[in-house]
């Protein structure tokens, strides 16, 4: 997992930087500015949309006695979705949007269930029990 985060931290600045240069050589500089400052508001509104619908529904479930563990799922993909969206860069607004818009949050729910299951049976998390 740490090769992973360590690659992921070096590779994708080098790629959103390369990404960002040939965008200013074809849009021009203030078109690139303008569309960081664009994709950072308007996922900062689909963070807001979405956490607030999230905050229902977590609500919604416990006032049914439920667990809300598919809402938990999203709010963990919406506040790294939007903290994402607040880098400047193509890739990681990319991504960002990918874990905010509801469609196609849910596969990548699916992937990340089975790598926590995942991880919970090869004993690579430890859940601590009182």
């Amino acid at each position: 997992m740490f090769r992973w985060l360590l690659l992921f931290i070096l590779i994708v600045p080098a790629l959103e930087i390369g990404l960002l240069i040939w965008a200013g050589n074809w849009l021009g500089p203030w078109w690139v500015i303008l569309l960081i400052i664009f994709t950072g508001v308007l996922g900062a509104w689909l963070a807001k949309q979405q956490g607030l619908e999230t905050i229902r529904n977590v609500q919604n479930s416990m006032s049914m006695g439920q667990v809300p563990q598919d809402a938990l799922l999203d709010g963990a993909c919406i506040l790294v979705g939007g903290a994402v969206l607040l880098t400047p860069g193509f890739i990681t607004d990319a991504i960002g949007f990918l874990l905010l818009i509801p469609a196609t949050r849910s596969p990548l729910k699916r992937l990340i269930r089975k790598a926590i299951t995942k991880m919970m049976n090869n004993g690579s998390v430890t859940i601590y029990r009182r």
